[in-house]
């Protein structure tokens, strides 16, 4: 073997591994295992949760977002248990397309919170890919700073395929955030198709931001957006962009004129911010604060409250209704059959619905 052969077969030479130690034996293992497969209980969540404990907190989001009959079972407990404390905070919803600075406008409001004595709950709804229905939840490392707040709870969910695009159990997550003893919760939208309708039916505030100079001043807004909006905050007013800001302002405030009144009382307004620079933030919040204490003397706030929770139970009812169709065993035999026979041209979508569904 010459000298070369020799150098690199001791570069591929293995030594052995460390042993472990003795001191660890295979029932000491076992049980560190088992503790760490113990999952905890209904009551230990629920106590966790209306203590403030983050830990508990989250894991009971996650029971409530899976797809899983037994998470599901063990979730609605802790949503049953978790009630009495909740529905107590603010509800915000915040929407605009994308590239507006969202996550850096809600970063710099939930700031502007917490530096207030609030404790804000950030539930930001990330897009999933329609091919590998996965999704970034990059909203922790947009808003680095607000992560970092002990009075600030921020968490990505994925949108899925549920109603335009929110979370599924965002209206759930909601309630366990109040019973967290958070007063202040912002729901970040997609910013893409229907998402802003499904926020709007479960805040109580919903705020639209917009560019200025982005084309949309009045002939690109949609109009059910501009409806439903409560306040337009015109972001990234500063700079070379802060004349065109404030000419937009005016177009926009126009526009708002030509819209029926609401049936809270309020009207809607428009405002100019820089999240970049924290300026204008504290104007927003004033003005969110003027419209609950108008739509609480009115009783306005009240009702939206009950006409919300009287959505979201039809809205549970067909989703409800929809899992144990595509869930029941003769279903998932009999649609693959009928999708077979749509593909071979042998019956229509409509009449493999018909027969499926009198099953």
């Amino acid at each position: 073997m010459t000298k070369k052969e020799t150098k690199y077969k001791s570069a591929l030479h293995e030594k052995d591994g460390i042993e472990s130690p003795k001191s660890l034996n295979s029932d000491s293992a076992k049980s560190i295992k088992s503790k760490r497969q113990k999952q905890p209980s209904v009551e230990d969540l629920v106590s966790g949760i209306t203590s403030g404990n983050i830990t508990d907190l989250s894991r009971a989001i996650t029971l409530v977002e899976s797809t899983n009959q037994k998470h599901t079972a063990k979730a609605t407990k802790i949503i049953t248990a978790c009630l009495p404390y909740a529905n107590n905070a603010t509800r915000i919803g915040i929407t605009g397309v994308p590239g507006v600075g969202k996550s850096t406008f809600i970063e710099a409001f939930g700031s502007h919170l917490t530096n207030i004595g609030k404790k804000v709950t950030v539930l930001a709804v990330d897009p999933s890919s329609s091919l590998s229905r996965g999704s970034i939840l990059g909203d922790k490392t947009r808003m680095e700073d607000l992560v970092k707040d002990k009075n600030a709870f921020i968490r990505p969910s994925p949108s899925g395929d549920s109603l335009g695009g929110v979370a599924r159990k965002t209206r759930e997550t909601i309630i366990l955030c109040e019973a967290a003893g958070f007063d202040t919760i912002i729901i970040e939208t997609v910013g893409v198709g229907q998402s802003e309708t499904a926020v709007h039916s479960m805040v109580d505030f919903f705020l639209l931001l917009k560019l200025a100079g982005a084309g949309d001043e009045l002939q690109g807004i949609k109009r059910g957006i501009i409806e439903m909006a409560d306040a337009i905050v015109i972001n990234k007013a500063d700079g070379d962009n802060l004349k065109a800001a404030k000419s937009a302002k005016v177009e926009f405030n126009r526009a708002l004129h030509l819209y029926p009144s609401k049936a809270s009382n309020w009207s809607p307004k428009v405002s100019l911010c820089s999240a970049l620079k924290h300026e204008g933030i504290s104007e927003v919040w004033q003005m969110i604060e003027d419209y609950i204490t108008t739509t609480s003397s009115n009783n306005y706030f009240e009702t939206n409250r009950n006409n919300q929770n009287k959505f979201w139970l039809l809205q549970t009812i067909e989703e409800r209704l929809k899992s144990n169709f595509y869930n029941s065993s003769k279903i998932k035999l009999e649609l693959q059959k009928q999708i077979d026979l749509v593909e071979a041209g042998k019956t229509t979508p409509f009449a493999a619905a018909e027969y499926l569904l009198s099953l």
